[in-house]
């Protein structure tokens, strides 16, 4: 008789300590993101690995691993936005689906979650509900935030459920980014309602 698999356990990591991680993690990214919806390529998993040591050192850089046994399952990383609010990658999308004050005033001290990632095999099991909430619980004042993209129908009704509140409505034709704001964020009462 074989002994049922081991239950998943989270640890948060601050800093580079993520790092010992970094294979394994790298593993999880390609499991999760190289398939649908995604459709992520290698080079973007490669681009995840490089980017890792330089995220670890970013203020107020979190992550949250969940291990079981000797595999890690899935993980969920993040830092604080610095101000002024960023310029790069998805930002300028958030920046004008919010307003440049409140993507100043609600995004920047914030905590940041740049990714949540769980092996296909840990998916529908609340794996990825734990690690967000693991990385997301020392958030400065509650204020957490991430972005998601429109093409990723389940990946936005996983935050609803999760309580997190859609801040931007992008346009009807499905395209882009959404904000959404943490449980805990104080701005999220003031979110506006899509037309």
């Amino acid at each position: 008789m074989t002994a049922p698999p081991a239950p998943a356990v989270v640890r948060v990591l601050c800093g580079e300590d993520v790092l010992r991680h970094a294979g394994a993690l790298r593993a999880v990214y390609v499991d999760a993101f190289c398939a649908p919806p995604w459709n992520e390529d290698e080079g973007k998993a490669a681009g995840f690995a490089s980017r890792l040591p330089r995220d670890a050192r970013r203020p107020g850089f979190a992550a949250a691993v969940a291990v079981a046994g000797p595999d890690v399952l899935g993980f969920a990383s993040g830092w604080t936005t610095l101000p002024p609010f960023p310029t790069d990658r998805c930002y300028p999308q958030a920046a004008a689906g919010l307003g440049a004050r409140r993507a100043e005033d609600w995004l920047c001290g914030a905590f940041e979650v740049d990714e949540l990632a769980v092996r296909p095999g840990a998916q529908g099991s609340g794996l990825a509900g734990r690690l967000l909430d693991a990385v997301t619980e020392g958030a400065p004042g509650g204020r957490s935030w991430l972005l998601t993209s429109t093409q990723a129908p389940r990946a936005m009704a996983f935050y609803h459920r999760q309580g997190w509140s859609q801040a931007t409505h992008p346009s009807p034709d499905g395209k882009g980014i959404v904000v959404f704001l943490g449980p805990r964020h104080p701005a999220r009462g003031l979110v506006p309602l899509p037309l």
